[in-house]
């Protein structure tokens, strides 16, 4: 049963949400082709207990990213895409015993990019950060893989020794984004051929109410357009056959315009969402979930056959605040929102590619 302090906090909180998402700023964006505001702000780092590291592939548009919780940090997972690519996964699930997770990697490379938890966990051995298993420090990696094996040389992808150099960039400071890390290869709007898409990104953000914070990072390489909810605007997505316009894939599929063939799991949007409030597991699932309604706002069609969208979620308990699930699950929507948008807007143009702001000004 809830304390009197425990209901007020609750109430309160969940009145100020709203207010708080709304009282975010916006940092200006400049491109080549032009300049967006990036809306909201912040970074999953502001979330206490959370470093972040990227690595970014040089020879090729790919790369991987990580986010450590040195003191452990609960973990939970939702799975939506029909495509997915992960590793520990099981795990998570809040009926199986282990109870702390010590690093989430969000890495390029399809199936191949797993390895790069490897050198995650060969970082973490050295720093004596897992279990403790008398012999050695075990630490739990759980991870998620996006496809970008279509842009540049398919065999570079990231390893091992990725994982590592993420870890050893990894800061407390705001998360780098748009085409770094994960999100170096990432591309949107693909129903219709990589030759109409656009260039995702990876994007982070926060949000902090009645004293806890929730905070979002996300590699968007979806299938699907990416919009303002605020307005419908598309952002980034798949354009018409001459390149010079947004098609608006939603409509198109409605008008009865659909792709003749796509790669099955040749996208996927991977991201975590974290919060310095105490969580169980059961809750850290429950608001990867509702995690997912963020996604679901910016992203049109999402969750398809032809992606693997996963998204984890993390609880460090720093604040010392119990959770208020109703609560997170709003914030933690509203940051992957702020993020997905931030994603592409950070994003730059690459080779046959043009990014969003070449087309929003």
């Amino acid at each position: 049963m809830e304390t009197d302090v425990q209901q007020q906090w609750n109430r309160r909180a969940f009145m100020m949400v709203a207010a708080g998402a709304a009282a975010a700023g916006s940092m200006p964006a400049q491109g080549a082709g032009g300049a967006a505001a990036l809306p909201g702000g912040g970074s999953i780092t502001d979330v206490a207990g959370l470093r972040v590291g990227h690595y970014t592939e040089t020879r090729r548009p790919t790369g991987c990213t990580v986010i450590i919780a040195d003191a452990g940090a609960t973990g939970g997972v939702d799975v939506r895409g029909a495509a997915p690519g992960t590793r520990e996964t099981d795990l998570l699930n809040p009926i199986n015993m282990v109870d702390k997770v010590h690093a989430i990697v969000l890495t390029g490379g399809s199936a191949f990019g797993l390895d790069a938890a490897s050198g995650v966990m060969r970082y973490l051995e050295e720093k004596k950060i897992g279990f403790d298993v008398g012999v050695a420090f075990v630490p739990i990696v759980p991870s998620a893989v996006l496809f970008d094996l279509g842009v540049g040389d398919a065999s570079v992808r990231p390893d091992a020794a990725a994982g590592y150099q993420a870890c050893r960039a990894a800061t407390a400071d705001a998360a780098q984004e748009g085409n770094v890390g994960a999100g170096a290869g990432a591309t949107v709007g693909k129903l219709y051929g990589p030759q109409r898409a656009m260039k995702g990104g990876i994007g982070s953000a926060s949000l902090t109410v009645a004293g806890v914070t929730v905070g979002a990072i996300v590699a968007v390489n979806a299938v699907g357009d990416v919009l303002d909810p605020a307005t419908g605007r598309i952002l980034a997505g798949a354009r018409t056959a001459d390149g010079r316009t947004l098609h608006d894939t939603r409509a198109a599929i409605l008008a009865g315009d659909l792709p003749k063939s796509m790669r099955a799991g040749a996208a996927t949007t991977i991201g975590a969402v974290a919060t310095d409030a105490r969580l169980t597991k059961a809750e850290a699932q429950k608001i990867a979930g509702m995690a997912h309604d963020g996604l679901a706002r910016t992203i049109n069609p999402i969750h398809t056959m032809l992606d693997g969208d996963t998204i984890f979620a993390l609880g460090t308990g720093a604040s010392g605040n119990t959770a208020n699930v109703m609560l997170l699950g709003v914030m933690a929507a509203e940051a992957m929102a702020i993020a997905v948008q931030r994603a592409v807007l950070a994003a730059r143009a690459i080779e046959g590619y043009p990014a969003a702001v070449d087309f929003v000004g």
